[in-house]
């Protein structure tokens, strides 16, 4: 089947993708269109045309992993075509056929496999604390790095209920509410993409020279994609 057609399978297609009169109002609105070379109305004149050749360069290219998913297009374009949607579509198809390891911002899907995915199956959070490692964020500069250090005090000090019974931010999530999410993911379909993402990444590692059969290999390839520098 060709990617034009795989494309327009997903449910988003119909709501995306409208006779797009190439206005141009989605990318003067666009904030990624402002600081990066994307422009959300070639994508969807690219999407339109049922160009394969170039719809597979989109599926391989950083390109798609620039959106920020504002949906600024979908407010304001008078045919009501959603470019930001349509990238959802294009991200996921990436994903299933493994052409997201093919470009720098697509293999961050490992990490946000390993790390967002894990949080949420584990611990009911898309981000923990934990997992905000100062070596690794040094954005986050040097008050962080203290309440890293300190996370018990400091959390306890605020009124926050890290990890601990009953209610409060930061809470523990209860067992029978983390198996919910589990279920959701699995009937969802969920699991099937991550698995998918862990072996076209595992592929790309192998390709690249790591070490695939043991945990430090792909924990330094996550490192360096983590880091950009694969």
């Amino acid at each position: 089947m060709k990617l034009h057609e795989i494309l327009k399978q997903d449910l988003r297609y119909d709501e995306a993708v409208n006779a797009c009169m190439n206005c141009g109002i989605c990318t003067s609105v666009c904030p990624a269109a402002e600081f990066s070379d994307y422009d959300p109305r070639i994508l969807i004149n690219i999407v339109q045309n049922e160009d394969d050749d170039k719809i597979e360069e989109l599926l391989k290219s950083d390109y798609i992993w620039l959106c920020g998913q504002c949906m600024s297009c979908k407010t304001r374009c008078p045919r009501g075509n959603v470019p930001g949607l349509l990238i959802n579509v294009l991200r996921r198809y990436s994903q299933e056929l493994g052409y997201f390891t093919e470009s720098k911002r697509g293999r961050q899907q490992y990490n946000l496999h390993k790390v967002l995915n894990s949080n949420i199956l584990n611990q009911g959070y898309c981000l923990v604390p934990e997992s905000v490692k100062p070596e690794l964020h040094p954005e986050q500069g040097p008050v962080w790095e203290w309440i890293y250090k300190n996370m018990t005090e400091f959390y306890d000090r605020i009124g926050a209920n890290l990890h601990k019974e009953g209610a409060g931010v930061l809470r523990k999530i209860s067992d029978e509410d983390l198996q919910e999410l589990k279920n959701i993911f699995k009937e969802t379909g969920a699991d099937d993409l991550q698995e998918k993402i862990e072996k076209f990444s595992e592929k790309k590692a192998e390709d690249l020279g790591y070490d695939t059969d043991s945990e430090e290999g792909m924990q330094q390839y996550f490192l360096d994609v983590f880091k950009g520098k694969i």
